[in-house]
Order: C-alpha cells, then sequence, then structure tokens
C-alpha cells in the first residue's frame, strides 16, 4: 500500500469518525421552541468496525475504534415573525486503528468547532398532524488540532454544510422526521499537496412513535453518497457511500432534563470503514 493511499485511509477515518461534522439528526431536532430557550447538549458515542472496504475490497487486518464526546448549545430566538435557533458544536476524541495491520498514529483531542443557524419558514398549526420545515446553515471551521499524517478530528479546512429539516405529524403520536443536506469542503493544500474532497450528500429518515411529550420511540435510516477523495491529485479510492440502520429512545426524567439512546449499524459501505457497532448516549439540559 503507498504512502498516499495510507494518508488517504487516515483521512476518511478521521471524517467517519466526527459525528459532529455529518450534521446528524435525531429525532424531533427540528421541533421549533419558544425564544429565549436555551439547550446544553452532551454526547457519547462510541464507534466499532473490523472492516475497511477500498475499492470494491475488504483491506485485512484493519479495525477502528473511536470514543467521541461532543458539547453542544442551542440558542433559540426570534427573526422578526420567524422562529430561529444558533448552534455551536465541540466535538473531542479518542481514536485506535490499525489499517492492513499497521498501526495508526492518532491525534486525540478537541476537534473542529461547528456553528450553525437555523429558521423555520414553516410551522405547524397543529403538531400532531402540521408541516414543520426549517432551513439550516453550519460553518465547520478549522479549529481542531490537524496533521494529514495522523487521524484525528480536525479536518484543516471550511466546509459548509446546508441543510433542510421536516417533521411531519402523522396522527395517533406518529412523527416522520428527516433532513437532507450537503457538505461543500474547501479544497487545501499541505506541504505543497493538494487535498480535495467533492460534495457530500446525507439523507436521513426516522419514523418516530411518541408517548405523550415525555417519551418517544424511533426507527431510522442514514444514507451517505459522494464525498470522493484525492491527494495530490491522485484518487485515493476513499468517499462518502455508507447506509446505516439505527434505533432511537428518549425519555425526559425530570421536566427539564432528556436522556436519549441511540444504536446503529452499517448495512453497506463503500470506500470506509464499515461500522458493526454505533453507540450513542445524549443528555439535554433545557434552561
Amino acid at each position: 500500500m503507498t504512502k498516499t493511499r495510507i494518508l488517504g485511509l487516515a483521512a476518511v477515518a478521521l471524517s467517519l469518525a466526527a459525528p459532529a461534522q455529518a450534521i446528524d439528526v435525531g429525532p424531533a431536532d427540528y421541533t421549533i421552541l419558544p425564544g429565549g430557550t436555551t439547550l446544553g447538549m452532551v454526547y457519547w458515542q462510541h464507534l466499532s468496525s473490523d472492516t475497511l472496504r477500498l475499492d470494491g475490497a475488504t483491506v485485512p487486518g484493519s479495525s477502528f475504534e473511536a470514543d467521541v464526546g461532543i458539547l453542544r448549545t442551542l440558542s433559540y430566538f426570534d427573526l422578526g415573525e420567524t422562529p430561529a435557533v444558533f448552534h455551536v458544536v465541540a466535538p473531542f476524541a479518542g481514536l485506535d486503528a490499525d489499517i492492513g495491520g499497521v498501526g495508526q498514529r492518532t491525534s486525540d483531542g478537541l476537534g473542529d468547532l461547528t456553528l450553525g443557524l437555523t429558521v423555520w419558514p414553516v410551522q405547524p398549526d397543529s403538531p400532531e398532524t402540521g408541516t414543520t420545515l426549517g432551513l439550516s446553515l453550519f460553518a465547520t471551521l478549522p479549529t481542531g488540532d490537524y496533521d494529514p499524517a495522523r487521524m484525528g478530528l480536525g479536518e484543516g479546512t471550511w466546509t459548509i454544510t446546508p441543510q433542510i429539516g421536516l417533521i411531519q405529524g402523522l396522527g395517533h403520536g406518529f412523527y416522520f422526521d428527516g433532513a437532507l443536506d450537503v457538505a461543500l469542503q474547501r479544497d487545501h493544500d499541505e506541504d505543497g499537496v493538494s487535498h480535495e474532497r467533492a460534495p457530500s450528500w446525507q439523507l436521513q429518515a426516522m419514523l418516530r412513535k411518541q408517548w405523550g411529550p415525555a417519551t418517544s420511540l424511533a426507527v431510522g435510516y442514514s444514507g451517505q453518497r459522494g464525498g470522493a477523495q484525492s491527494i495530490g491529485g491522485i484518487e485515493t479510492g476513499l468517499k462518502t457511500h455508507r447506509d446505516q440502520l439505527r434505533i432511537y429512545g428518549s425519555h425526559f426524567v425530570t421536566p427539564t432534563v432528556q436522556v436519549q439512546g441511540m444504536y446503529g449499524r452499517d448495512l453497506k459501505v463503500e470506500g470506509g470503514f464499515e461500522y458493526d457497532s454505533v453507540a450513542q448516549i445524549r443528555v439535554v439540559k433545557m434552561f
């Protein structure tokens, strides 16, 4: 395996290990809250893989483990008569990986900061059967520790991600939650070597059952496409092609504290690590 190929594998590993940069959406995340409300969130996520797929083949002796933490705040306000929210997302992680039987150097610690803004041009008259539509724009800043020869959460460049989010009430406590986004990453040079990534699309869809305002269960799908990568003008064979199933459970343990658990597993991956397990716990405090 060439040095360029190994660097490309490191690049895709860090991008797949960073859920904050993927702008993942959970059940009811596009719910409109009153202006003046603030949410503080803490995530813990564990990712595990023993399969790396490249150019239609499996790279033997490869594995990946990550423990990712995320600190996130959401501050709701009003833009005239339009509700809006400002996002701040800060990830950090510890990583461990082997590629082709070779242990990879990693950069643990803080990742890139993401800032975002969501507005809701469509608001439901009745949340139980109405439509909620939100438009978001996220900017991921190159603030994290970045080394092209190491795996880490830092990308070393800017990424702009517009997203459309939808909640459709279906009645009888059922809801459809969906989101579509595209990540547009700026090309950058490191030590005179160009790093390029094509736009990466993500579609997320969930069917949620709500038992009153406190408890819900949802099953969901995430599909990612695009994101072909090249280093020094050479295609690495890596891309963002992932199909993943997820299940969520959420419950308000107090009127202002929610705990959510998620478990996911990849169905098919091309050009990256295939996760046999993605486990996440999220705690939300409302102020």
